[in-house]
C-alpha cells in the first residue's frame, strides 16, 4: 500500500513539475493556448478593451487550470468585453469588468459543458448599456457543480437578471456564496432580479442550487431580489439590507429558506419572503423593521390561480413557517396576499409554528379570511398590545436583549457574530464595507 501511495505521490509531483505559467495580453493569445492540468494563465495588468475571452480546458480537482489577473482587480475588461468558461475544473480569479456594456448575451457565462468550474475575486460594476431596455445578463450559470464566490456586482440599471442559473434535464448543484450584490436601482418593470434560479418553463426541474452568505444591499430592481424558479434549492444565511425586493419562492417546490437576515431600518417598501408553490420550509430567519405590506410583507403566503400554467401563481401547499424572529415589521404575516376574484385558491396545510413576533399590532393581515392556517406555539411580545391574540399565539410582556451591532437575540440565545462580521464577503482587493448600521 505504501508503495502505491508513494508512486501516486511521485506522479503528482511530476505533473506539477510540468505545469506552466502562460503570460498573455489579449483574448487571441488565450485562444492559441493548449492548457494542461495545473497550468496558470496570467493576464497582464491594464485595460483590456473589446476582448472576448474563451477559457477552455480540462483540469482536475487537485490541479485546476487557472485564469487570473497578475495583480487582482487591476486587469480591467472594458468596452464590449466578455468571458466564457468552458471546461472542467477551471478557475477564474481577480478580474474587473468596468466601463463597458453588451448588446446581448452574458458578460460572464459558464457553458453548458462546464463542470466543477469557479469564478472568484471578480467584479462587474456599472456595466450598463446606455439603453436600459437592452437585455443581457451579467453572469449566467450553466453546466453543473459550478461556483460563484467572493465576487462583487453593483449598479445594474438595464433590463435582465444580474445572475441567472439556467436549468437542464439533470440537476446542476451550483453554489453562489460570499458575494456582495450592491445597489440595483428600480427598473420599473419585470426583469430586474438580482438572482434567478431557473425559469418558469423549467420550474418543475430540480436544481439543488445553494445560495449562502451573500450580502444584498439596496437591491430594488423589481419585486424579487432572489427569484426561486426551480426545485430543491437552499437559500440560507444571507443578508438583505434595506432591499425593496423580496426573496420570492416564485415557481418550483421543496425550497428551504433559513438563517437569512432582512433588515429594513424603516425604509419604504422593504420586504421579506414571499411563498408560492408546494412543500417549502421557511425557518430560523430574522426580520427587523420592514415596512412592506401584502406581497412585500415580512412573510407573505400568496393566493393561487385555478388551472395554472407554468407562469402562473401556483397554490401554496404544505408550507412550514417556523422559528422565525420578526421585530417591528408593518405586516409580519400576510395571508392570501395578492388575492383577487381570479386569484383565489386557498393555501392548504400551511403551518406557522414557534415564531416570535415583536409588535404592538396584530401579527396577521388577512387578504382572504376564508383561508384555514394552523398557528401553533407562536409568541407575541409586546408591552402595550391591547387586543386578544389570535389562536395559536401567546402574548408575553417581555423584551428581547439587543446586541451592540443592533441585532436582537431570541430568549436563551447566546450572543453571536453574523457572517458578514466574521467572514470575508466580496473580492479581497475591493475593500468593501460590511459594517451595516442597524437602527
Amino acid at each position: 500500500m505504501r508503495t502505491i501511495l508513494f508512486t501516486v505521490f511521485l506522479l503528482w509531483i511530476a505533473v506539477i513539475g510540468q505545469a506552466k505559467d502562460h503570460r498573455i495580453g489579449s483574448a487571441k493569445e488565450l485562444e492559441a493556448l493548449v492548457l494542461a492540468p495545473g497550468d496558470r494563465v496570467l493576464m497582464a495588468e491594464g485595460d483590456w478593451k473589446d476582448q472576448h475571452l474563451v477559457f477552455k480546458g480540462n483540469g482536475s480537482k487537485a490541479l485546476p487550470i487557472v485564469l487570473m489577473a497578475v495583480n487582482p482587480g487591476k486587469t480591467f475588461l472594458t468596452g464590449n468585453s466578455s468571458l466564457v468558461i468552458d471546461g472542467v475544473w477551471l478557475l477564474v480569479d481577480g478580474l474587473s469588468f468596468v466601463n463597458g456594456f453588451l448588446n446581448e448575451g452574458d458578460v460572464i457565462g459558464f457553458s453548458e459543458q462546464s463542470s466543477f468550474c469557479r469564478i472568484t475575486n471578480t467584479a462587474v460594476v456599472d456595466y450598463n448599456s446606455p439603453d436600459e431596455k437592452v437585455d443581457y445578463r451579467w453572469l449566467s450559470l450553466r453546466g453543473n457543480h459550478n461556483r460563484v464566490d467572493h465576487c462583487f456586482f453593483k449598479g445594474k440599471r438595464h433590463q435582465g437578471v444580474t445572475l441567472i442559473v439556467w436549468l437542464s434535464e439533470k440537476p446542476n448543484y451550483h453554489q453562489i456564496d460570499h458575494n456582495y450584490f450592491g445597489p440595483r436601482p428600480e427598473l420599473g418593470r419585470n426583469g430586474g432580479e438580482t438572482i434567478r434560479i431557473g425559469t418558469s418553463t423549467w420550474s418543475f426541474h430540480d436544481s439543488f442550487t445553494i445560495v449562502e452568505e451573500n450580502v444584498f444591499e439596496h437591491c430594488d430592481g423589481e419585486l424579487e431580489a432572489v427569484s426561486n424558479k426551480s426545485c430543491r434549492n437552499i437559500i440560507r444565511n444571507n443578508l438583505f439590507y434595506e432591499c425593496k425586493a423580496t426573496l420570492t419562492l416564485r415557481h418550483g417546490n421543496h425550497a428551504e429558506v433559513y438563517g437569512n437576515f432582512f433588515i429594513g431600518n424603516g425604509k419604504p417598501k422593504t420586504g421579506g419572503v414571499r411563498i408560492i408553490g408546494e412543500d417549502h420550509i421557511v425557518h430560523d430567519n430574522y426580520f427587523q423593521d420592514l415596512t412592506g405590506t401584502s406581497v412585500s410583507a415580512a412573510i407573505s403566503i400568496m393566493a393561487g390561480l385555478p388551472n395554472p400554467i407554468l407562469t402562473s401563481h401556483w397554490q401554496v401547499k404544505n408550507a412550514v413557517i417556523r422559528d422565525n424572529l420578526i421585530l417591528n415589521c408593518k405586516e409580519p404575516f400576510a395571508i392570501a396576499a395578492g388575492y383577487n376574484p381570479d386569484r383565489y385558491l386557498l393555501a392548504l396545510n400551511t403551518v406557522f409554528a414557534k415564531n416570535i413576533i415583536v409588535s404592538d399590532q396584530s401579527p396577521l393581515k388577512w387578504y382572504d379570511d376564508k383561508v384555514s392556517v394552523l398557528f401553533e406555539d407562536n409568541q407575541l411580545l409586546s408591552k402595550s398590545y391591547a387586543g386578544t391574540p389570535e389562536k395559536g399565539f401567546v402574548l408575553k410582556n417581555e423584551s428581547l436583549k439587543k446586541m451592540a451591532n443592533g441585532l436582537y437575540l431570541k430568549p436563551g440565545q447566546r450572543a453571536f457574530k453574523p457572517f458578514w462580521e466574521s467572514g470575508k464577503i466580496g473580492p479581497s482587493w475591493a475593500k468593501l464595507t460590511t459594517s451595516f448600521l442597524i437602527l
